[in-house]
This record gives structure tokens, C-alpha cells and sequence, in this order.
């Protein structure tokens, strides 16, 4: 099979020829016809996320079909479509496991990080950690609903019953999010770079009240906000524009240092707080919810051997929506 490698942080991915992996007990082999592009993808290849398994195929939204399976395997058949999201396997018995914060496991271990993911042309999961999918979403339109919606959802019910609703950083979770929040009858408040035209404009047409920079104050105090941008000096200025008992909720798994700020920002019983992986309810209540709330995801398409390409455009922030790889037959 082909795949795209990453042999060393900090140095593009190469392609290369593979044996196809064969499945094992719980394990699903999947021909791979999409994957997502994730910012966390950027993390692990630039080296702010240590240590990965080396070599590694990035990838963690990966929508395939079972094409074989270990002889454990009962939850799936031979020819069904399936997600694979960022968790991959947690070890079931821990104090975390137990009481619903699987996502907390200290053992546990990450697609495209850990394991190797979906930037190839086949790929292996537990069965325990796939989802079916809404036949509502194409291939290439449901990869980015396994991370972007799955931990944007996440963060979404950690933001509370917040009717006014900051997002920071309009990429490919934002956009989806966005759409739920309003399903909801919330009202959102995007924040994009300063002079970010175009990513303001797709959140206005998205259903945001409002959207301007991140450098501008918004119409009115925020109940909560949603970090997707990795910055960690948002933290102070989005507090500074949350009402009191509101919380700031940082998404994403890496984020730049947080820089000093006076207490009275957080002072009135504001919160912040982290979002780290998701569980499998997440999945499933995500997942019943988006083809329910008109969620729709905009994509750009490239081909498997042009990962590097759509890498450094997601880096950029020149992706409207959401990068997906597809795979060429």
C-alpha cells in the first residue's frame, strides 16, 4: 500500500510502498477513501506534540470500509463504512475508564500519533473506537466530523448552557460547531486573525451574530468562549470579555504559554478550563446530532500524495472549512 510517512519531526512526510497491515483480534482492517487533516496532524509532524511513534502515518480522521477482520471481531461486518477518530484504545480498567473519562487514561493511545493513522491507503483500528456513520455524509464530508466535530462537540457541552457563545479561531471546528450552536438557538460570536475578511465572512454566513478580529471587542460580554486557536494569549483576552460565572474553554491539545494576567479577569467565579481527547459517548451523541442539526462540512480535497501540500495550507489558515485527503483507486 501507499502511505505517507513521517520519519522525523520537524521534516515533511514522504511517501512511500508498504506491506498492508493485517488485523488481529479486535482489530479492523479498513480501506482508507478519506482522512481529515487536523491541526493536532501539524503538532505531531512540527514536534510540539513528543514523543510520537517513529515512523508514524499521521491521520486520525479516517473514514474507510472493512475489508478484513481480527477473529474477535463482532461488531462490524465485511463491506460497512466506519469513522475512526483520535482515540484509538484506552486499557478499560482504570479509575478513569470507570467512571466515563476514558479520555483521561494514562495508558491510553492515539490515531496518528501512537498508532499509525489514516494517510495511506489502509488502515488498522479497534473495534471498540470506531463509529458508524451518517449515511447523510459523503466519505470526504464525514472525516472531518471524527475530530473537528467529535472534540468541537466536546467543548461545546463543556462551554454549558451559554447563550452567548465567543469561538476563536475559525477553522474547520469552528465551522461545524458553529452550525450545532445555532441549531441550538445560541447566538456566536466568532473571532478570527485581525483582518481575516474572508474567515469573517464565512462565519456571518455560517449564522454568527457577530465576527471580527481577535484584537476587537465584541457588541456584548460573552456567557463562554471556545479556543480552537492554539494561542495561549487569547486566554486573557477572552476572559476579559466573559461575564461573570462564564468560562473560557481551551480545545485544542497544544497551546502556546499562557502569558501573565491581573486576577481580576478571572475574578466574578469565571473559569477556564481544558478539553483533552474525547470518549466514545461523545462520539455517539456527536454523530446522532450533526445530521439532525443541518451540519454540513466544507471541504478541500487533495490527493493522498499531496498531504504535504494540504498540511501547509491548514498551517496557513487557507482552508475554508476543512482539509481532506481522498484516496485514489
Amino acid at each position: 500500500m501507499k502511505a505517507m510517512i513521517l520519519e522525523t519531526q520537524g521534516q515533511p512526510l514522504r511517501l512511500v510502498e508498504r506491506t498492508r497491515p493485517r488485523p488481529v483480534a479486535d482489530e479492523v482492517l479498513l480501506r482508507v477513501h478519506a482522512c481529515g487533516v487536523c491541526r493536532t496532524d501539524l503538532h505531531v509532524a512540527d514536534g510540539d506534540l513528543t514523543p510520537p511513534k517513529l515512523p508514524l502515518v499521521l491521520g486520525h480522521e479516517i473514514v474507510g470500509t472493512v475489508i478484513d477482520k481480527g477473529n474477535r471481531v463482532e461488531r462490524f461486518a465485511l463491506g460497512q463504512r466506519l469513522g475512526v477518530p483520535w482515540l484509538g484504545r484506552t486499557c478499560g480498567h482504570c479509575g478513569h475508564c470507570g467512571s466515563g473519562l476514558e479520555n483521561l487514561c494514562d495508558k491510553a493511545e492515539f490515531t496518528g500519533y501512537t498508532l499509525d493513522g489514516g494517510y495511506a491507503e489502509y488502515a488498522l483500528a479497534d473495534q471498540h473506537y470506531c463509529f458508524p456513520l451518517p449515511e447523510a455524509y459523503s466519505d470526504s464530508e464525514a472525516a472531518p466530523l471524527l475530530c473537528a466535530g467529535l472534540i468541537g462537540y466536546r467543548a461545546l457541552v463543556a462551554a454549558g448552557d451559554a447563550q452567548r457563545l465567543g469561538i476563536y479561531g475559525f477553522g474547520a471546528a469552528a465551522h461545524i460547531i458553529t452550525q450545532v450552536a445555532r441549531w441550538q438557538k445560541r447566538e456566536v460570536f466568532a473571532f478570527t486573525k485581525p483582518g481575516d475578511e474572508d474567515g469573517q465572512r464565512f462565519a456571518r454566513e455560517l449564522g454568527a451574530v457577530w465576527a471580527g478580529g481577535s484584537d476587537q471587542t465584541p457588541p456584548q460580554q460573552l456567557d463562554a468562549s471556545i479556543l480552537f486557536a492554539p494561542v495561549g494569549a487569547l486566554i486573557p483576552q477572552a476572559l476579559g470579555h466573559t461575564a461573570k460565572g462564564g468560562t473560557v474553554v481551551c480545545a485544542g491539545i497544544h497551546m502556546s504559554n499562557v502569558p501573565e494576567f491581573p486576577y481580576s479577569l478571572l475574578w466574578g467565579e469565571r473559569s477556564v478550563r481544558s478539553i483533552a481527547n474525547l470518549t466514545r459517548r461523545d462520539g455517539e451523541a456527536f454523530l446522532a446530532i450533526a445530521p439532525r442539526a443541518g451540519v454540513r462540512t466544507e471541504i478541500e480535497t487533495f490527493p493522498l500524495e499531496s498531504a504535504n501540500e494540504a498540511m501547509q495550507r491548514v498551517r496557513g489558515g487557507l482552508v475554508r472549512g476543512a482539509a481532506v485527503l481522498v484516496m485514489e483507486r
